[in-house]
């Protein structure tokens, strides 16, 4: 299991909000802090799932140190938030398609905000029912 750094946010009349440095874009909020800690953890475990999911490499987590010296972590509070499932291995793998079928696959996963391997991982699980 991996910890990464989750910095709370909290304006006067908004819910307690939750942002990643190292995932930048990914944020989620909660009612109170153990509603914003729950849902750190799972926008976190989601958000790694899809990126591995669509091939993509999890970053290693920013020290405290690192995360704190960025003068945009000004007024936050870290947070521990741990990545409860770790991020299976990789694997590179050649496989043979017809032409016009590997088109198809381009053209839906690139139309669906996939990549090739993300589109073939998710048509696998759903083959396998692996949901």
């Amino acid at each position: 299991m991996r910890n990464y750094i989750g910095l709370i946010h909290k304006d006067a009349d908004s819910d307690y909000g939750v942002s990643f440095p190292d995932f930048p874009g990914l944020i989620t909020a909660g009612t109170d802090l153990d509603d914003a800690r729950r849902m750190a953890e799972e926008a976190l475990s989601l958000h790694v799932e899809g990126m591995v999911d669509d091939d993509e490499a999890v970053p290693e987590p920013s020290s405290l140190e690192q995360i704190m010296a960025n003068p945009e972590s000004n007024g936050s509070v870290a947070i521990l938030v741990t990545l409860k499932s770790p991020a299976p291995k990789i694997v590179r793998v050649n496989i043979t398609l017809p032409e016009d079928v590997l088109r198809q696959i381009d053209s839906y996963a690139a139309s669906n905000g996939l990549t090739r391997s993300g589109f073939i991982t998710k048509a696998a699980k759903r083959e396998l029912e692996i949901v």
